[in-house]
């Protein structure tokens, strides 16, 4: 069991967990749209989010030289380089037009992590902005750059899916903001520190509610088991939401709900389901 946790704790550490679920919303964007046979969005997707969530949780260590770089630390940053590498390779594979999305996208990364002007803290720790830099960082990752390397039209189904992925991400990051209201910063001024517990569950709620109340707009025809299927994934969230708490253990949030967008992706492809509008 010892070794089994160290492998589970590494396997989230490193951010693997995490690109899994980049991975598996950029697949799901592109089966929802009908693209076919490109994997480089995604890949570039996955190996990407380990350097740039690595880099954001990391830069401070390496930079400074606070503590003693352990030895999973070491595999972490050589774990990265590789994927630098990688993330490198499969970005050669774009167009011009995403790889300009993609740099745009990396500027945001940059801009959560380091402090850009003297004496001025990185917008990571600007009240109450994280969420949504982490929100539009996803959409543009997992929405937009999917669907314009495929030259897929800009239209109102595109938006919608976009404005209900800024949803979903935003309501998994107040799960986030929940479990650790008691380690963050008060200066973050992060959803629970303004305004409670009790009243961003609601919120949470709400946004989900409205996620599914969006799938009724989209243009193309409309099936009952597309809103069925986003309600098992928004019933999930809320499940996650309501049981939400200071007290939660971190694998709470950072490995049970970041497996919702995996699992999601795993049940659409084993049901095969068909001419889905997506989140």
């Amino acid at each position: 069991m010892v070794v089994l946790k160290k492998i589970l704790d590494f396997y989230i550490n490193s951010s693997l967990h995490v690109a899994l679920s980049a991975f598996a919303l950029v697949s799901m964007t592109q089966y929802f749209f009908g693209v076919e046979g490109d994997s480089s969005v995604a890949f570039f997707a996955f190996f990407g989010t380990v350097v740039g969530y690595n880099f954001v949780k990391y830069d401070a260590i390496a930079r400074l030289n606070k503590t003693e770089i352990k030895n999973e630390l070491k595999v972490i940053v050589f774990l990265s380089f590789i994927s630098l590498l990688a993330c490198f390779y499969f970005f050669l594979q774009l167009s011009w037009e995403s790889k300009l999305s993609a740099f745009a996208f990396f500027g945001l990364t940059l801009l959560y992590t380091l402090p850009f002007f003297p004496n001025k803290q990185n917008a990571r720790n600007w009240k109450g902005v994280k969420i949504y830099i982490v929100g539009i960082t996803w959409v543009g990752v997992t929405v937009i750059l999917p669907l314009l390397e495929a030259e897929i039209p800009f239209t109102m189904d595109v938006l919608l899916m976009a404005f209900q992925r800024f949803l979903l991400v935003f309501s998994i990051v107040l799960v986030f903001d929940i479990v650790d209201v008691k380690h963050d910063d008060i200066h973050l001024q992060t959803v629970p520190q303004k305004i409670g517990v009790k009243l961003t569950k609601k919120l949470g709620y709400l946004l989900l509610f409205l996620l599914l109340i969006l799938e009724f707009f989209y243009t193309n025809n409309h099936q009952f088991l597309p809103f069925f299927f986003k309600l098992l994934v928004c019933g999930t969230i809320a499940v996650f939401l309501f049981f939400a708490n200071e007290n939660r253990s971190r694998y709470y949030a950072s490995f049970w709900l970041e497996s919702v967008p995996i699992l999601w992706w795993l049940v659409l492809i084993l049901t095969g389901f068909k001419n889905l509008s997506g989140l």
